[in-house]
């Protein structure tokens, strides 16, 4: 089980040099752990809460994973809500990725490559609220990959060509960060 403090030492030490968009997430992500009641609760909408997003990069080329993400109607990376059983918020980002979009993933731990924090649209009985996200990059142990109900489409995609698939920004500088990985 992690907390506050396990989440700080791994976000307080994360280099945004450079990139100011992601300088001003860790600074709203730090304040989230250090001041909020319950940040990795779904159910706190005010101020928001962390979730956990995978990178997946392909075993043999440099391509990441996107998917086609059914509410959203584009291209993101596989990612959701931190559950009380995850032993670590990179476990987070591995089972939502192995849930999406099926991939095997090597044994390797998750190696923070980013974070974002963006709002969510309002559905059902869930306000507007923020995803205070943390980016784990991964390796997948083979190319297989199929669709799911949450992800109708997947595909790999050469980091070079993600613009073309109009990912968000942040998705761009993390795929920038580890493209060596």
């Amino acid at each position: 089980m992690y907390d506050e403090a396990e989440a700080l030492a791994l976000v307080e030490p994360f280099d945004v040099a450079g990139d100011e968009l992601g300088g001003k997430s860790k600074e709203l992500i730090v304040s989230l752990l250090r001041h909020s009641a319950a940040p990795f609760s779904r159910d706190q909408y005010n101020p928001g809460h962390i979730t956990c997003t995978a990178l997946i990069l392909h075993p043999e080329r440099q391509d990441v994973l996107l998917m086609w993400h059914h509410r959203f109607k584009r291209w993101l990376l596989p990612g959701g809500h931190v559950e009380t059983f995850d032993a670590t918020l990179a476990d987070t980002a591995r089972r939502e990725a192995m849930e999406e979009t099926n991939v095997q993933l090597t044994d390797a731990a998750g190696l923070l490559a980013g974070m974002d924090v963006h709002g969510i649209p309002p559905k059902k009985k869930e306000p507007y609220h923020l995803h205070h996200d943390l980016v784990f990059a991964m390796q997948a142990a083979c190319e297989e990959i199929t669709p799911t109900e949450e992800a109708p489409r997947v595909q790999w995609c050469e980091i070079a060509g993600l613009a073309s698939y109009h990912v968000p920004a942040n998705i761009l500088r993390a795929a920038l960060r580890v493209s060596w990985f």
